[in-house]
């Protein structure tokens, strides 16, 4: 029959086996997580990068339009400009 200090041994060794695979049970879930979140940054950081791009593109393209309004009101005026002279 066993001692009262082999049981405690026993119990011990079994209770720090089983701290030992939760300990490494937490660090996979950490590790996992903090997978999770690094990718996550990244896909904010993208996505933010790409909205800039956006709002500059549509800036540009703005002022193209205005750039484009401004010729044609400046070709209107020169033709009817050259269509006076003309007469």
């Amino acid at each position: 029959m066993a001692t009262k200090t082999d049981r405690f041994m026993s119990a011990a060794a079994n209770a720090a086996k089983k701290a030992k695979e939760w300990a490494l049970v937490a660090a996979r879930e950490a590790d996992r997580l903090l997978e999770e979140a690094q990718t996550q940054a990244v896909s904010e950081d993208r996505r933010r990068r790409r909205k800039k791009t956006l709002q500059k593109t549509g800036r540009v393209l703005a002022a193209a339009g205005r750039a484009a309004l401004v010729a044609a009101v400046l070709a209107g005026i020169a033709a009817a400009r050259a269509e006076r002279a003309a007469r």
